[in-house]
């Protein structure tokens, strides 16, 4: 048992990695990676990946949430990243090729985790990119149509019509669930919000096939071909193109900074934390989002002139400006208009509209495509090049590290990343493949800082980056300490029902559970019903009152719960209930506990535990469902490694 484990886990030395790059740069054919990134390339790489759909989508939702005080938010975030990305760099610094997460763990923990974190960064990159995809479709539909509607304006007799018909424009996924939406609200009587009707007009009049309508995303299709195509044929050709998209959204959202300072009514400030620390922090999955994508620039080792001096330099540098661009661009915002006006899809151009500017508009619809475009290319730029490294290892086949004798790059696994992104964008949505993203990405973060918890300690080298040591033998468990003080003090409520066993009970549960007076009154309370005389035999089903308590936030069911006048054994689960959906955060629990006993006997550095701890407590909040899926996901990949992996594995063989 122990041969097999030992197999299993045999892991690379920094050594053998940086020979067998310098064998394959000076090989017989001399084919390889085109080495021309340089610092400021890798920086501009990383702001591309960071500054994208989160500016312009989610930004706005964190803010509705935590009103001005949601640049705490953004400090805490940039601090959790910095975690990780001081992590990636030492990596980065110390085995300076391709590969990323994958090939850093290679050398920390052995093959076999090594190939579950390549499957994992699929999630991040591959997955990730349906949802970018996505993204830059709707982006660009709305564009277009701002300029349809500026040309007839002006020109009411052009005949021009640059508007994508709906049913070119749109995932399937998401159409087909609105026309059930639909067609179960009419059932029950039940009003149906606009953009449902909508979507159900679009299901009806698409033209059909058979009895199938036919409904796709063909500009996400598109865009992600040109994007494969232009990675495709050269590092050189990815670096300007990604280059000159950064610098125009740099003077977009500089020049949205610059005229909406003018607009700032500091009243709006006032109270600067309306919802409390809670509020802030419901924002964290929106603001994590933002931040995605500083990783990828380590995917470019073997093209960066000075990948052990420049590769953290990037890192650090992109992150540090989207932080401060983030920070100024909230306070702006909350100043121009009241952050209770924030929570739409473009409230870039609103809080714009709302001050009188409508010509700002269309320059930032605008930059909304060259935003999603830019981390498109990022991401079709890291995933074959992680498939590259796992190939020349013996786990894919070879023609995954096949580099294109023209190009020099890795052409097979360009394409197939591109048909991994392009076919599926045409018919998924983003919410599907959302929460995979996020936990695929925290997980890989949170290895690589455990990774460097295991490399040995070694003096700084001149040119290369070591994480700063601080010892966390006490340390770790004072800031545990003080952080939990912080949530009792700030999350009183949400600490209550944890320490008594207090779980509020899904929306069937709840509802199968009250007598006819205590549903009748839940309906009065969620203004479903609007006769107070009358109190049995509410105008309502359980059904339809089910389904409307499941559409609503966190806070808002949590609320209704709470002030329904009904026994605590109607409203709250407990026993297996209350531990079964408190897992994930015991699991947290338990990793904290054994993490400061760790480091209080061998005085591990502070910085990689909190990246591994910080990541851990945001893999919690995506909840056992995701969590399940991801382990599904992982799965799947175990089965490949032990079919084709394990049996071609050049390290195996060279034993």
């Amino acid at each position: 048992m122990s041969k097999i484990s030992d197999k299993l886990f045999q892991k690379k030395s920094q050594e053998q990695i940086l020979a067998q790059l310098e064998k394959d740069e000076h090989g017989e054919h001399g084919n390889h990676l085109n080495r021309v990134l340089s610092v400021r390339d890798l920086t501009a790489l990383g702001i591309a990946a960071i500054i994208g759909a989160g500016i312009f989508s989610t930004v706005g939702k964190a803010c509705y949430f935590g009103g001005p005080g949601v640049i705490f938010l953004f400090i805490i975030t940039a601090v959790v990243c910095a975690f990780s990305a001081l992590c990636y760099a030492e990596f980065a610094s110390r085995v300076p090729i391709s590969g990323s997460a994958y090939t850093y763990s290679y050398v920390a923990f052995g093959e076999i985790i090594a190939w579950i974190i390549g499957w994992d960064l699929i999630m991040e990159y591959a997955i990730g990119n349906i949802v970018v995809a996505n993204s830059w479709s709707s982006n660009f539909t709305s564009f277009l149509d701002k300029m349809n509607a500026g040309i007839h304006q002006r020109f009411p007799n052009s005949g021009i019509n640059l508007h994508i018909p709906d049913y070119l424009a749109n995932s399937t996924r998401q159409i087909y669930l609105a026309h059930n939406s639909f067609v179960e609200l009419t059932a029950k009587h039940l009003p149906i919000p606009a953009d449902i009707a909508g979507m159900n007009a679009l299901w009806n009049s698409a033209p059909h096939i058979g009895s199938i309508p036919f409904i796709i995303n063909l500009p996400a299709l598109i865009v992600t071909f040109f994007i494969t195509w232009l990675v495709f044929v050269g590092i050189r050709e990815s670096r300007t193109s990604s280059n000159l998209m950064v610098a125009f959204k740099l003077i977009v959202i500089m020049l949205v900074i610059a005229i909406g300072f003018f607009y700032v009514n500091t009243a709006n400030w006032t109270p600067f934390v309306p919802n409390g620390f809670g509020g802030v922090m419901r924002g964290v999955s929106d603001v994590f989002f933002a931040y995605i994508g500083f990783d990828a620039i380590s995917t470019t080792a073997e093209e960066c002139k000075n990948p052990q001096r420049d590769l953290p330099r990037g890192m650090m540098y992109s992150l540090i400006i989207c932080t401060v661009l983030y920070i100024v661009l909230a306070l702006v915002l909350t100043g121009m208009v009241n952050y209770t006006h924030l929570n739409v899809g473009d409230f870039l151009a609103d809080a714009f509209h709302q001050n009188g500017l409508n010509w700002l508009s269309g320059i930032i619809a605008l930059s909304a495509v060259i935003a999603t475009t830019s981390v498109l290319l990022v991401f079709q730029l890291g995933q074959p090049r992680i498939w590259m490294s796992m190939s020349r290892d013996g786990l894919l086949p070879k023609r995954f590290s096949k580099l294109h004798p023209k190009y020099h790059t890795p052409g097979f696994s360009t394409i197939i990343t591109g048909l991994m992104v392009g076919i599926p964008a045409l018919f998924l949505d983003s919410d599907l493949v959302t929460d995979l993203t996020s936990i695929g990405t925290l997980f890989a973060f949170a290895l690589v800082c455990g990774g460097i918890l295991l490399l040995p300690r070694t003096e700084k080298e001149k040119g290369k980056f070591r994480v700063p040591f601080i010892g966390g033998k006490y340390l770790l468990g004072i800031l545990l300490l003080i952080v939990a003080g912080l949530a009792l003090h700030f999350n009183k409520d949400s600490c209550y029902d944890f320490t008594h066993s207090l779980s509020i009970k899904p929306a069937d549960e709840l509802v199968s559970s009250l007598n006819p007076n205590e549903f009748y009154q839940l309906t009065l309370q969620t203004k479903l019903t609007h006769e107070p005389d009358r109190i049995t035999s509410p105008p309502i089903s359980k059904d339809s009152a089910i389904k409307y308590l499941s559409s609503l936030d966190d806070n808002q069911y949590t609320s209704i719960v709470r002030s329904l006048n009904a026994p605590e054994t109607e409203k709250y689960d407990s026993g297996w209930g209350v531990f079964s959906g408190n897992i994930t955060f015991w699991v947290f629990v338990l990793l904290s506990i054994v993490m400061t006993v760790a480091s209080f006997i061998k005085n591990l550095s502070l910085i990689p535990v909190l990246g591994l701890l910080s990541c851990f407590y945001l893999i919690t909040e995506l909840g056992p469902t995701n969590w399940l899926r991801f382990i599904v996901w992982l799965i799947i990949g175990m089965v490949i490694y032990f079919v084709y992996g394990i049996k071609n594995s050049r390290l195996r063989a060279n034993l």
